[in-house]
């Protein structure tokens, strides 16, 4: 029996097999970002030759190791303007949603002697869904507010939403498939007028979008590395002091206890770089992709009028666009688009089902599967666009005729 490590191997590209030289266009910039050279570069020598703990401070290596990260966090506060003490380091914007919606909702349970209620979108990622749907197994009661036909949440509805014992409300500051930037200054203000703490994924929106969660008046912020030209496994949790949160896991009370275990200080020295990179460019970024979002929607719009907008265009991330395609069939679609470009029908996260985001705003399952996530990146150009246009609009013509 061949070995299974031996098997897999094969089944990787390599340059001989020309699979590089053919690889389809990429718009799936929100599933993940490759990492930048200079974040590649800042983080090499902490593989290998600093490679220290940084819990280690008994010497050199574990000193070096700790400034590492000592600088790092400092790097990463100043450009969310907030206090290094504040930015707690995680795996990501999944763990850093857990323990916020976790930690703080236990706790405030613990402070009151019974659980509360909390309020969200129905339209949020699975890693804030989830966990609240956990809490509602705990007791907690749960209202998941349905946004409007164009993915928004008006500030009337959260008000109207508000109990006698509403602790914590948690929206995005993105959507991860529509790409909508939600209003959170409002939300926030009718959050803070009610002493009931605002969280938000912002792992779509950081280095993308200006945020300042102080100005926005965000209790709680979660961030990713991955989705910002940083590594994979690595992101952070930014908590304003007074919130109280209970620990999900114990063991060596690293980031205040909050997240113990070994820094990966490769990783958190290159989600600081990644970020510095991001707020260099994020205006000529925002620019230039907006740019090539309107040439691409204006592009497949003249080729298919009957394409469905999926979301607001007025309120959205630079980089997204998301589509219905009427009169295909989704499977048939994305089959044939696949040697030709790398996107797709929802969240990596879905594991294949129908998008719940765009269900929400109205689509048909068979809609939601016949839908097209678009997103671009630093790299992308107005010659990629071009041809993401012809191979949609090729494709989508021969299924409809066949």
């Amino acid at each position: 029996m061949r070995d299974r490590a031996t098997e897999l191997s094969t089944m990787l590209p390599s340059l001989s097999s020309g699979f590089l030289k053919q690889s389809p266009i990429c718009l799936d910039y929100q599933a993940t970002t490759p990492c930048a050279a200079e974040v590649v570069e800042a983080m090499a020598a902490y593989w290998s030759e600093d490679w220290g703990n940084a819990s280690s401070r008994q010497h050199r290596s574990g000193l070096k190791a700790a400034a590492a990260v000592s600088l790092a966090r400092e790097q990463l506060a100043s450009h969310l303007r907030v206090t290094p003490q504040r930015v707690i380091f995680t795996s990501g914007a999944t763990e850093a949603n857990n323990i916020a919606l976790l930690g703080h909702a236990r706790a405030r349970a613990e402070q009151r002697g019974s659980p509360g209620h909390l309020i969200t979108l129905i339209t949020e990622h699975h890693a804030v869904l989830d966990p609240l749907r956990q809490l509602q197994k705990e007791g907690f009661r749960l209202t998941e507010l349905e946004p409007r036909a164009d993915g928004l949440l008006r500030p009337e509805q959260l008000a109207e939403a508000f109990e006698n014992d509403t602790l914590l409300v948690s929206v995005m500051a993105a959507n991860n498939e529509t790409g909508v930037i939600q209003p959170l200054a409002k939300l926030a203000e009718l959050c803070r007028a009610r002493d009931v703490v605002l969280h938000s994924d912002a792992a779509q929106a950081f280095g993308h979008v200006h945020l300042d969660p102080d100005a926005l008046a965000l209790d709680l912020i979660s961030i990713s590395g991955h989705k910002l030209y940083g590594p994979k496994g690595i992101g952070a949790l930014v908590v304003r002091p007074e919130v109280p949160i209970n620990p999900l896991q114990w063991g060596g009370g690293q980031e205040q206890g909050l997240r113990p275990g070994t820094l990966p200080v490769p990783l958190i020295v290159g989600l600081a770089k990644a970020v510095e990179l991001a707020m260099k460019d994020i205006t000529s970024r925002q620019d230039k992709l907006c740019t090539l979002r309107n040439q691409l929607w204006d592009g497949l719009r003249e080729r298919l009028p009957d394409l469905i907008l999926n979301g607001s265009l007025e309120h959205r991330l630079p980089h997204n666009l998301n589509i219905t395609i009427p009169g295909v069939r989704g499977s048939s679609l994305h089959q044939q688009l696949r040697p030709l470009i790398a996107c797709s029908s929802g969240s990596a996260c879905s594991q294949g089902a129908p998008s719940h985001v765009l269900m929400a705003l109205g689509r048909t399952s068979a809609e939601a599967e016949a839908s097209l996530r678009l997103s671009l990146g630093r790299n992308t150009s107005s010659e990629d666009i071009s041809q993401a246009v012809e191979s949609i609009s090729n494709v989508v013509t021969d299924l409809r005729a066949g």
